[in-house]
């Protein structure tokens, strides 16, 4: 027999309307949601969950994780770690994000050598391990040299280091068309591309890039030929134009954006995934902060600071199509998915598109709409409960209180501010 709740809130966003509604109800049967209003009847053998002094969400979704490290302090190793070991890292991140109320996570790009990333997907999927579910980039493709390309830790030895790159990065369209279809083949949800390079990797900076327009094309055609989303990280606006132009699906970052380019996406319904976290500590001046990442990466961030402060504000008085994705590698813990907000909030986006972004819009960028991202009938019971105001505390999504997924209650975590 499938369990029955009803769901009790204080108040509640349903993902979809810009408000605060008070005194609802929701009714779960199994793993769905079958009802939401106020004064819902009671079904026979409803179980009663009182969270009328809470605020109730969807389950939030972070779209851009990098959960390939168990902490952030082991980046120094990461070259040397066993494709087994950064498996396990995933699994670890998608439960501790699942204990943070967010019950769906967007792994981009940084799986390990093989395909354990597609395992842990699927093995979550089946309800073997109480974590938050995961749709999966398995790889990134680009170029040698690009962010990403872990064997860079290694380039003082040119025999270690090209025998640790893994197989998707290379050069030449044909070599792309077949790296696509490999991803597809072994269960990668969507395709993504390293174009640009990076504030935080050992590389040329965010302006430089790693790929032609030829092997762009090859890469972009033959995934949609194959059914499956493009996203790419990317910085520059003249390399977002040209994505622009080959009809990419999204793109991650975009922290130099201009205000053509921004006028671009919007045309288009393009998404962006702007990651804010990474760049908020330079922004604000928090140099405590900032000084925990490497020389070279505090040398790039603090070079691009007025760039990053005005691509933000054309971010956000933009009507692109934003999500919410935390993208952390450095700094902070891969799981600690709040920050993102605390980010948003602080940039001026506002509680409602933040919310949104993190609920109904990245639930429509992983394609998972119709299951996902809002408290609707019909929809999985994916429900999170917050204390704290969401509307005025930027750090409200640092301590949740409820979290359901799939009509199954789990415990929560406090998120934990630092570790050493």
């Amino acid at each position: 027999m499938k369990k029955i709740f009803l769901i009790m809130c204080g108040k509640l966003f349903d993902g979809i309307h810009e408000e605060m509604m008070p005194d609802m109800e929701i009714l779960v049967e199994g793993n769905k949601i079958s009802a939401v209003g106020r004064n819902l009847p009671r079904p026979e053998n409803v179980e009663i969950i009182d969270l009328k002094h809470l605020t109730v969400t969807p389950g939030m979704i972070d779209a851009h994780v990098h959960g390939n490290l168990m902490r952030w302090q082991e980046t120094d190793h990461i070259l040397f770690q066993s494709e087994g070991y950064s498996t396990l890292a995933f699994l670890h991140t998608a439960e501790r994000c699942l204990e943070r109320g967010f019950t769906t996570i967007r792994c981009n790009g940084m799986g390990p050598a093989g395909y354990g990333i597609v395992d842990v997907r699927d093995v979550i999927n089946r309800g073997l391990f109480p974590a938050a579910r995961m749709n999966v980039g398995a790889h990134m493709l680009g170029g040698p040299g690009m962010p990403g390309d872990m064997s860079m830790y290694a380039c003082t030895n040119e025999p270690l280091s090209d025998f640790m790159q893994i197989k998707t990065i290379g050069s030449g369209k044909d070599f792309f068309r077949t790296q696509v279809r490999r991803e597809v083949k072994y269960g990668t949800d969507f395709i993504k591309i390293f174009l640009s390079g990076s504030f935080l990797s050992p590389d040329g900076g965010p302006e430089i890039s790693y790929l032609d327009d030829e092997e762009l094309r090859a890469i972009i055609e033959t995934a949609h030929d194959l059914g499956k989303p493009v996203t790419a990280h990317v910085y520059p606006p003249r390399m977002m134009k040209k994505l622009l132009a080959l009809e990419i699906d999204g793109m991650e970052h975009g922290a130099l954006m201009d205000e053509e380019t921004a006028r671009i996406f919007e045309n288009q319904g393009t998404y962006l995934v702007p990651t804010f976290s990474p760049f908020q500590d330079v922004i604000e001046g928090n140099d405590e902060m900032v000084n925990r990442n490497t020389e070279d990466s505090q040398m790039k961030l603090r070079k691009f600071v007025p760039r990053l402060r005005e691509s933000r504000k054309i971010i956000r008085e933009s009507s692109i199509r934003l999500g919410f994705g935390s993208d952390f590698c450095a700094v902070h813990q891969p799981y600690e998915s709040w920050y993102e907000y605390r980010s948003w909030m602080r940039s001026g986006m506002g509680a409602f598109r933040t919310l949104k972004a993190a609920t109904s819009v990245n639930a429509g960028i992983l394609k998972m709409d119709h299951l996902i991202g809002s408290i609707e009938p019909g929809k999985l019971a994916d429900i999170a409960g917050w204390h704290r105001d969401l509307l005025q505390d930027c750090d409200a999504l640092s301590e949740c209180d409820f979290v359901m997924k799939d009509g199954k209650i789990y415990p929560t975590a406090n998120t934990v501010i630092d570790e050493a």
